[in-house]
């Protein structure tokens, strides 16, 4: 691997309240996409309207970060709905984050559904089947981020809607291939994380909580801003990443895109 995109989930705030030990503003001259908070799981207009312009002034790729409407669980509580209730939260998040990117001069790079949603459109093929049937709609030409082993990846893949495979800094693998999903980040050594990606980015492969080593495909690398530390886990993985030759660049400079219209 010689190219590879780093994203981070941003915006993950609301009015006065803060999670993150990292200012957005220095995470984002770290990474080359932001998953911007779209109000449901944390987010507000006002913080919306700062991460995307801060996106722009940076040139980083400007994503839709849709959850559940969980502001008190941070949207990593899985919430019942039927289909057409989850489909529709998307779509109002989707098109907060895409009107903000307009007013600053930008497009919607990409979508990537956030937390307990993420986790349940990996598994549930009728809500995937929903929500890329929603992305060829609304935005066929942007990426949906997702794992390589989730139902997600396997239907965009099949009805031609652009996508993009990540692999998670911050987060432990299990012997399905899987992200091991946690409500709380935990404080990880910087350089740990650091060679633990490099490693994926030379041999493909990761070391699962089981101590086995299995086969990984990504264009993407995650971390998340409210783990403990990321400025300086971001500060480490990038610098490892560029001294062993890896550029660090947005998906459209990885997977061919066809020129963007409406998304």
């Amino acid at each position: 691997m010689k190219t590879v995109d780093i994203n981070c989930d941003l915006g993950e705030a609301f009015g006065s309240w803060r999670l993150s030990d990292a200012e957005d503003a220095k995470l984002m001259e770290l990474i080359s996409s932001a998953n911007i908070a779209a109000g449901f799981h944390a987010g507000d207009p006002n913080l919306m309207d700062t991460t995307v312009r801060l996106a722009t002034q940076h040139g980083v790729g400007i994503g839709a970060h849709p959850g559940y409407r969980d502001l008190q669980g941070f949207g990593r509580r899985r919430i019942d709905g039927s289909a057409d209730e989850l489909i529709n939260d998307i779509v109002y998040q989707v098109g907060a984050i895409r009107e903000f990117a307009r007013r600053h001069g930008g497009t919607l790079q990409h979508v990537k559904p956030h937390g307990a949603l993420y986790m349940e459109l990996a598994a549930n093929e009728q809500l995937s089947r929903s929500f890329i049937k929603l992305m060829r709609t609304v935005a066929p030409n942007s990426f949906v981020f997702c794992m390589d082993v989730s139902v997600t990846y396997r239907v965009a893949v099949e009805a031609g809607q652009p996508v993009i495979r990540e692999f998670y800094a911050d987060r432990d693998y299990d012997r399905s291939g899987s992200i091991v999903f946690t409500r709380h980040g935990k404080r990880l050594d910087p350089q740990g994380v650091a060679d633990k990606v490099l490693r994926a980015c030379q041999t493909g492969k990761v070391r699962t909580i089981e101590g086995d080593d299995i086969d990984i495909a990504f264009e993407s690398i995650c971390f998340h801003s409210d783990t403990p530390g990321a400025y300086e886990i971001a500060s480490a993985m990038r610098q490892t990443l560029i001294a062993n030759g890896i550029r660090i660049a947005p998906p459209s400079d990885i997977v061919p895109q066809k020129p963007q219209s409406e998304a």
